[in-house]
């Protein structure tokens, strides 16, 4: 049995995100803290979900987000509008001058090497949409004139403010009044929370979250930090993910959620810093399914990853209405966005079933 999903044509939008987007500054192969250059990317670990189903899969997608309306926050909607998101929904702030009272992230983040990890370095405290609250986004337009068939979020935008875990209760309660799909990635990030509650703040807001959530979406990490499930046998480098351990982890998760209808983890071994052993596992109506295994992969820049798996997984429950379907396309979609700099994909739908289909690495003529 498949995830029950609006039909498309009920819908101005296959999926809308809320969360934040930054400018994202690339020091290329340099390091951040001695280059004299930067390439400038957009980013946001919820927006680079509908940005891959947009950009990659074809879906029709909507970013809600806020920013302060100064030529950086129009240079980052220019890059949304690039990748072919809706920015109807972005709520525009007056700017100061100074950035005393709004600003725009920043995004200062390397992407490693070898032994050397990847670095980031944000810059976003007093940002527009840390300053989103209960009553600034019309979800009643959204979800119930517009229609949407699936709503994503997560748990970074959660973290940025005192006000915007209520916003995201306020988003879901009403995705699920209309009848869309909400999908949630844990994203647990230790220097959002460090002074907003820490560790247990983070679990409080995460698991309340939880319970309007349908498909939930985290790695090993993340469910132990946001939503306290323990997986057994992973070491503080994650060099070894115990696949066992971790259904268990999941099926103890389900029991306390009965409301999710599907969760998906990424399984990344980390080598080094461009070679990690990378595939997925998702859980549905009571079955696991393992995706495609890529041991060894290779990586230009592990940064979005993540999301571009989600993308790939709500791809795959919107159109094929197949968990295994879903966690390989999830899977193919998020190694081929790390073969690329930036936090977006740069795939194509062909080059994903290409690899699906067993295609290899020969140059195509």
């Amino acid at each position: 049995m498949s995830i029950e999903i609006k039909p498309s044509e009920s819908c101005q939008y296959a999926c809308v995100s809320l969360g934040e987007v930054m400018l994202r500054l690339d020091p290329g192969e340099g390091r951040i803290h001695t280059t004299r250059q930067f390439q400038a990317w957009e980013g946001g670990g919820e927006y680079n979900v509908t940005r891959g189903l947009r950009r990659c899969f074809g879906l029709k997608t909507a970013v809600v987000t806020a920013f302060a309306d100064n030529p950086v926050g129009r240079m980052v909607e220019d890059f949304i509008l690039q990748g072919g998101v809706d920015t109807d929904l972005i709520k525009w702030v007056d700017y100061d001058g100074i950035g005393r009272t709004v600003r725009n992230g920043l995004n200062f983040t390397e992407r490693g090497f070898g032994i050397r990890g990847a670095v980031g370095c944000p810059d976003r405290g007093n940002t527009a949409a840390s300053q989103l609250k209960v009553g600034d986004i019309d979800w009643e337009e959204i979800f119930g004139k517009r229609g949407a068939q699936w709503f994503h979020t997560g748990g970074i935008f959660a973290a940025l403010s005192a006000t915007t875990p209520d916003v995201v209760l306020e988003a879901v309660k009403c995705a699920k009044k209309h009848g869309t799909i909400v999908s949630y990635d844990l994203n647990y990030r230790p220097s959002l929370w460090k002074d907003f509650g820490g560790l247990a703040k983070c679990q409080e807001v995460n698991r309340e979250i939880a319970q309007y959530v349908d498909v939930m979406i985290g790695n090993e990490e993340d469910f132990t930090a946001c939503l306290g499930f323990e997986v057994e046998g992973v070491d503080e480098n994650i060099s070894h993910i115990p696949v066992e351990a971790f259904k268990n982890m999941i099926k103890v998760a389900t029991s306390q959620f009965p409301n999710f209808q599907a969760t998906a983890t990424t399984l990344r071994a980390v080598k080094t810093a461009t070679v990690n052993d990378w595939s997925a596992i998702a859980w549905h109506d009571g079955e696991f399914y393992e995706s495609m295994k890529f041991p060894g992969l290779e990586i230009l820049d592990r940064v979005g990853g993540g999301d571009s798996f989600a993308s790939g997984l709500i791809y795959g429950f919107l159109t094929k209405g197949d968990p295994q379907q879903a966690v390989n396309y999830g899977c193919v979609h998020g190694a081929l966005a790390m073969t690329t700099p930036g936090d977006t994909t740069m795939a194509s739908l062909k080059e994903v079933e290409k690899i699906i289909g067993g295609g290899g690495a020969r140059v195509d003529r």
